[in-house]
């Protein structure tokens, strides 16, 4: 059966479906189960509770964005493999997105306000980076996911020795990214200029301050 073509029409119609999904109501996941089943529910202290809430939000903020990311650069990207890598690393992204949402209820805390902000700006970015090109726009995918790989390191330092669930939550998702900058280096992806990393890191430095409380 020939794959069926998408109109430009199609293609924003199933965009915003994806956008107003993703930051209001419920991402197609993957057939994963939450990796933080299993794992036993701990008293938390109300100190320790609101700093893993604001950390569970800041990482749901990272996955809106990462969402957001993949949506914009498959919008645009040239090569058919790449846009197919686009979406499919856009699903499992969409599997931390639920854990997170998941996670944050739990803590009986709240998503970030500011959630259709980081969307449209995200989504911006991304088709950008898929103009530039297939090599810059999987660079700018394998440097995303290199930092946030780091941010989740310094978040699983930070968590309450007793918190199983959190980490197992951070765990599997430091393990998703790291192969899905992996993937996008082997791919074809060219390592960006340092002025365009600063960048990338001020923005996230940003995004996660604001994250963190509101």
């Amino acid at each position: 059966m020939k794959p069926r073509t998408y109109s430009s029409l199609d293609q924003l119609a199933m965009n915003v479906d994806q956008a107003l999904r993703t930051v209001f109501g419920r991402p197609q996941v993957t057939e994963r189960e939450n990796p933080s089943q299993g794992c036993a529910e701990v008293a938390l202290d109300e100190t320790e509770r609101q700093h893993v809430a604001g950390l569970m939000r800041i990482n749901h903020v990272g996955e809106v964005c990462a969402q957001a990311l993949y949506q914009g650069q498959a919008l645009t990207a040239k090569l058919d493999h790449v846009r197919t890598s686009m979406q499919r690393a856009a699903q499992e992204e969409n599997d931390h997105l639920a854990w997170c949402e998941q996670r944050l209820g739990e803590l009986h805390s709240h998503k970030s306000l500011l959630n259709p902000f980081w969307y449209g700006a995200s989504f911006a970015m991304g088709a950008a980076a898929g103009l530039a090109g297939d090599k810059w726009s999987l660079g700018f995918v394998a440097e995303t996911e290199q930092q946030v790989v780091r941010h989740l390191d310094e978040h699983l330092a930070q968590l309450p020795e007793q918190d199983e669930k959190s980490r197992a939550i951070l765990e599997q998702m430091k393990i998703d990214e790291g192969r899905h900058a992996t993937v996008a280096l082997e791919a074809g992806g060219a390592e960006l200029p340092t002025p365009i990393k600063q960048a990338m890191r001020l923005t996230s430095k940003l995004m996660t301050r604001t994250a963190y409380r509101i």
